[in-house]
């Protein structure tokens, strides 16, 4: 099964519907399961993450992998994306390309695991280590993985999606990191980007968390300066201006009655 844009022309995504939407218990168990398989090929990846191996070798790998369990990889084809994945090193904030470069001992890769199985999107990224890196890089994921952890655990019904970007800008002032403010978390289902919107930093949107909203979280955090720029070669690789390096951690959130649970696990 094929999401909707893979043969729409241009292979544009549907428009977003401006609303929130509220998941059946039938939805909601089909994403659990998409979304276990995205978390399930998080962890494929891992041990392939290697000095002198390629990112296109990592993607051919996921991309047989995702296919191996019925799943039809999100990035490929979406709005012209080229591959199954995304790889973004260092200073590569999203939305990298994989490509023939081979990483190196010190590389701080950002794999971000999106697939589409039984009419529903699973969503997920994590940050890996080449070989040994220095300690500097391992504070900057330790800390992106705990603000992100934060995040999670104040979601619940009542709650303004704002507070999520509140409690993530606020961490990074405090540890002297930038939080990226381009690019959010975003509402995902029966489409890979819904409504509602999932600030990182300071926000005012007035969306309150209800029972049976699913969104991802996923902060982007900076060594340096969070001004980004695009790469004007391929229209999709996202990069710290000054070049400092990024850390990014992805979960998709389902608001229970009670709080949250993490779909991506």
């Amino acid at each position: 099964m094929r999401p909707s844009y893979v043969t729409a022309p241009g292979n544009r995504p549907p428009p977003q519907v401006e609303r929130v939407y509220i998941h059946s218990a039938k939805e909601i168990a089909a994403m659990r399961r998409s979304n276990a398989l995205a978390h399930k090929i998080r962890q494929f990846v891992e041990p392939l993450v290697k000095a002198g191996v390629t990112t296109d070798e990592i993607d051919r790998a996921a991309h047989a992998e995702m296919m191996r369990h019925g799943a039809y990889p999100s990035p490929l084809q979406y709005a012209g994306f080229p591959k199954s994945i995304a790889t973004s090193v260092n200073e590569i904030v999203c939305h990298g390309i994989p490509d023939s470069r081979a990483l190196v001992n010190g590389d701080v890769l950002k794999i971000d695991t999106s697939l589409y199985f039984e009419g529903f999107h699973g969503d997920c990224c994590g940050t890996f280590f080449v070989g040994e890196v220095d300690d500097a890089a391992r504070k900057l994921n330790d800390f992106t993985k705990a603000v992100l952890a934060k995040a999670i655990s104040i979601c619940k019904p009542g709650v303004p999606v704002s507070e999520v970007g509140r409690v993530i800008n606020e961490e990074c002032d405090k540890a002297g990191y930038g939080i990226v403010t381009r690019y959010c978390g975003h509402g995902v289902g029966k489409e890979l980007h819904m409504f509602p919107i999932v600030e990182h930093c300071y926000n005012e949107n007035p969306v309150l968390m209800q029972p049976g909203m699913i969104f991802t979280i996923e902060p982007m955090v900076t060594e340096g300066m969070a001004i980004t720029d695009v790469w004007r070669e391929d229209g999709w690789t996202v990069v710290t201006r000054d070049r400092s390096r990024c850390a990014q951690w992805e979960d998709t959130i389902l608001i229970t009655p009670t709080g949250a649970e993490v779909l991506t696990k």
